[in-house]
């Protein structure tokens, strides 16, 4: 066998009655790679003035201290409730930027960033006051009505965004202009070209300021229009430091490639996100711009059927990780928290909503996915398998996440009622001791899983804090399981949708 792969897929066997078992090599010694966790430096979340709510904070709090991300990204900074645009009587602006800064000041205290989705427009600056999206704060989509009004705006925003947290610390910021422009997040017209006008002039203005600010875009929805943006950054010259897109695992394939019919229309959701990054990194190269980082500012698993609620999230993420390694620098899952209000305040929990932590701070599945992949090294080793990652702790300790996934978009079904099987994997090693100390956490229907006790509750709409309390209890992990090899070997059973972290100490 070619360990140099070190991870090799050698059989996969299935007795009738029995799970069907994989087994798979893994060596120590084989040569591993740099494993930045790309996936857990940034999170999303709802518009930018619901971090002024202790709930939103509460979340933000729970989800740093499991994965220690960095950055947060949020819609709606310079909306009208924030305050920051208005003008007097004589039509003179009148900026006033006290909510940015009790906005930043909460991220900042909490160790976390601002990605600055420079978004939207004031009524007060758009050239059509009425034009508003539909989702329930009802942003404005309008173009500026004057562009030099924009260019004072941003000027201004950027000055007091260094003065009032100094030049190195917003140096370490990243700016992105606008959200998902090519669909009805923006009304420019044509939508493409006065979209390219609003970024150079955005891009400008903040470099102005100071060149070591951090610009980008296009943040388009589906994998669009990276090309056309970066022909015009190139022709124009414009400033550009990272480049950012989106792709949601339940994207239509006709959304992501509209013209390129060699990518099958019934491929899977669970490796749409991939195959768009994919797209985009070729655009990317094609440009000249290979070497900008690459930042996917939205993403989430298929939520058909509620499934983002389900145990199904981890092992739609740890597949998609292992996909996208390599392929892009930072990937932001949307969201971190369901204190969202896109569709309105929600009315009840576990309604299929993108985030960890369901209303009222209840812990989903999710919320300890991201834990156990958290615990991954900062090595991995390359794998042919499509369901484990195999990483090298500092301390050369083995860490391996496992999965057993079941697309619930399968039959239209949530996982839990699809007719899957358990699997049996055995991981047979070389280069640790024989019989070394192995533990095993788990994320499955018995493990962090919290709808079984939501139910059992009775499904309240509204639960006491006496309820979520309890909920979180009863679904915190326990006490990893301890074992050790067998003769370098070890089995797992896997459930369906089940995640499982193994750590197996090095010599």
């Amino acid at each position: 066998m070619n360990f140099v792969r070190c991870l090799a897929l050698l059989a996969v066997v299935s007795t009738p009655g029995l799970p069907a078992q994989e087994r798979i090599a893994i060596d120590a010694n084989a040569p591993a790679t740099a494993f930045p966790h790309f996936w857990e430096e940034m999170f999303g979340s709802g518009r930018a003035n619901l971090s002024l709510r202790e709930s939103y904070r509460d979340d933000l709090r729970a989800v740093h201290a499991i994965t220690d991300f960095k950055y947060v990204r949020a819609h709606g900074i310079l909306l009208d409730e924030n305050g920051v645009y208005t003008e007097d009587e004589h039509g003179n602006a009148v900026y006033n930027f006290s909510y940015v800064d009790q906005i930043y000041d909460g991220l900042l205290k909490n160790q976390v960033k601002p990605m600055v989705e420079i978004s939207f427009m004031p009524k007060k600056l758009a050239f059509n006051p009425d034009a508003l999206h539909p989702f329930w704060y009802k942003q404005n989509v309008s173009p500026p009505k004057s562009m030099a009004a924009w260019d004072a705006l941003m000027t201004a925003f950027a000055r007091h965004l260094v003065a009032r947290f100094g030049a190195d610390e917003v140096a370490t910021w990243y700016f992105e202009v606008w959200n998902e422009p090519n669909i009805d997040f923006w009304g420019g017209i044509p939508r493409d070209k006065s979209y390219f006008e609003l970024y150079e002039h955005t891009a400008r203005d903040l470099k102005a300021v100071s060149p070591r600010l951090l610009v980008g875009g296009p943040a388009t929805a589906a994998a669009q229009w990276v090309d056309t943006f970066l022909k015009y950054v190139n022709e124009h010259r414009v400033p550009i430091d990272f480049v950012s897109s989106h792709g949601y695992a339940d994207e239509e394939i006709e959304n992501i490639f509209p013209d390129d019919s060699s990518v099958p229309r019934d491929t899977p959701p669970d490796e749409r996100v991939a195959l768009a990054i994919n797209k985009v990194r070729g655009q990317m190269k094609a440009a000249g711009r290979a070497s900008l980082p690459l930042f996917w500012t939205e993403w989430n698993v298929q939520g058909q059927s509620e499934a983002r609620d389900t145990t199904y999230v981890g092992p739609a993420l740890a597949d998609t990780i292992r996909q996208c390694d390599g392929k892009v620098d930072m990937m932001s899952f949307w969201t971190f928290s369901d204190v969202f209000e896109e569709g309105g305040p929600s009315e009840r929990p576990f309604r299929g909503d993108f985030g960890l932590r369901a209303m009222y701070g209840i812990n989903k599945p999710s919320f300890y996915d991201f834990g156990l992949l958290h615990q991954l090294g900062d090595r991995r080793y390359a794998s042919e398998a499509k369901d484990v990652l195999v990483t090298k702790q500092v301390d050369g300790s083995l860490a391996i996440a496992a999965w057993n996934i079941v697309d619930s978009a399968a039959n239209g079904q949530p996982s839990s009622t699809l007719h899957a099987k358990s699997k049996t994997m055995v991981l047979g090693f070389k280069g640790v001791p024989a019989d070394a100390r192995v533990t095993i956490d788990r994320v499955d229907n018995e493990h962090g899983n919290v709808l079984p006790v939501y139910a059992a509750m009775g499904k309240p709409q509204y639960p006491t804090p006496e309820q979520v309390e309890t909920m979180n209890k009863k679904t915190a992990l326990p006490p990893a399981e301890v074992t050790a090899l067998k003769g370098g070997a070890l089995t797992l059973t896997l459930e369906p949708n089940a995640l499982v972290l193994v750590r197996v100490a090095g010599r």
